[in-house]
């Protein structure tokens, strides 16, 4: 018996590449949506209908009615920030404990987590990281050094283990000399609500749930958070994400095969973004880089953040190619670009004065970007219904992007909404 192959989608830059919108557009074609690591750090903004989501923990799958979405033991998961997110879809109109499955092996971030991380961030000075405060990075270090507190508990003597691990956390608090608990009672109380309200869902051995539907024939799509670039082994250490964004974290982040794999979609920017601290090559610092900010409205879904701005750089994209076994492009916001009158591309690096055209071991200092000039397109494209419409500068960006690239580009965004997006032939 064939069993069906799972697609993977994912990020292939800092994060905020437009994964949400594009999942929203590709699940129509698949039974089941999975989420396979990282937690509430990382918003997914869908648009459609005149009405705009961002899902946090959720599965993008989640407005497509009969579809099965599954949050797998990759994820770690806020109790108080799921309820509030869940409760808001629900309210409109969109019912999700039927829907939505929960890994047993997924971890729980814990109010204190989110004190750790507040108390590690300090205690780093001018070396921190720029997280987004909501403890991910301890949730999965309690996950590694074999101390966590997963999904599953909850289901068995929660309130004795619950204590054990606050009781823990609260003394290495005391070590890092941390006092600031205003609002902890209140917090504390929200997130037991949550851990109730999560009960009232299909909590479930995801592994052996996916792999069942895999054998039924039924269609997956993986669904990534962060960016290729944030990967704990293979981003811009020490400033990535706690978890492997890239896509074998989809087989220990819900327990399928490697020759499960099917289709790698990678996602893009037609330009280049990051958010809080960590090397960034193209970067740019004047009035270009501002335009980029306030034309794509570059302003994190969950922080606010302003977002640094930058070309394209196409040697951290072959890279993420590499790493990921990419197939099928996707390049979102093209339409950002439309007012440039020249677009830039980062083809190689100068380092130490020597010129290279892959990775480094590290980008965190001496990088100078070398650049390639097309002519912009100077077009509004946010109407277009198919690619024949593309202005011929547009489109010769586009060759020259899957020369450098050597995969296509299959689909390409052009506006926030579901309708804008044109898949190519």
């Amino acid at each position: 018996m064939n069993t069906a192959k799972v697609d993977v989608l994912l990020g292939l830059q800092w994060g905020d590449e437009g994964k949400g919108k594009v999942v929203d557009v590709l699940t129509p074609c698949y039974d089941v949506v999975a989420r396979f690591q990282g937690g509430p750090n990382a918003g997914h903004t869908l648009e459609f209908e005149g009405q705009k989501y961002v899902l946090r923990s959720i599965p993008s799958g989640i407005f497509q009615g009969g579809k099965t979405n599954i949050i797998g033991n990759g994820v770690v998961l806020a109790p108080d920030l799921f309820m509030d997110e869940a409760k808001g879809l629900e309210k409109s109109g969109h019912k999700l404990t039927e829907r939505l499955h929960i890994s047993k092996k997924a971890h729980l971030i814990m109010p204190t987590h989110r004190l750790l991380d507040k108390a590690l961030e300090i205690a780093k000075g001018k070396n921190k990281v720029g997280t987004t405060g909501k403890g991910i990075g301890p949730t999965y270090t309690d996950k590694i050094s074999r101390n966590g507190l997963r999904v599953g508990d909850i289901l068995d003597d929660f309130e004795a283990k619950y204590a054990a691990h606050k009781e823990r956390h609260m003394k290495m608090l005391a070590s890092l000399d941390f006092n600031d608990f205003e609002g902890f009672v209140e917090v504390e109380k929200k997130w037991m609500e949550g851990v109730e309200y999560m009960r009232t869902y299909h909590l479930v051995d995801s592994e052996h749930e996916i792999n069942c539907l895999l054998k039924e024939g039924k269609s997956v799509l993986c669904e990534g958070a962060q960016g290729t670039m944030l990967d704990v082994d293979f981003g811009s250490y020490p400033f990535v994400t706690s978890s492997n964004t890239i896509c074998a974290g989809a087989c220990s982040g819900l327990g399928i095969g490697p020759n499960k794999i099917g289709k790698v979609y990678g996602i893009m920017k037609a330009y280049c973004t990051r958010v809080g601290a960590g090397p960034f090559p193209t970067e740019l610092f004047d009035e270009t880089g501002q335009r980029m900010r306030d034309i794509g409205h570059e302003y994190g879904a969950v922080t606010g953040r302003e977002r640094r701005c930058g070309w394209i750089d196409l040697v951290a994209l072959k890279y993420s190619i590499m790493v990921n076994g990419v197939t099928e492009l996707i390049m979102m916001k093209s339409d950002v670009l439309d007012t440039f009158p020249t677009i830039k591309a980062c083809v190689a690096y100068k380092q130490n004065g020597k010129q290279i055209d892959y990775f480094p071991y590290s980008i965190d200092r001496d990088i100078e970007p070398v650049y390639a000039e097309l002519p912009g397109w100077n077009t509004d494209m946010t109407k277009f219904t198919s690619e024949e419409q593309f202005p011929k500068e547009f489109s010769d960006y586009i060759a020259f992007l899957e020369k450098e690239l050597e995969t296509p580009i299959r689909i390409i965004s052009i506006g926030p909404d579901r309708e804008q997006t044109i898949v190519r032939k």
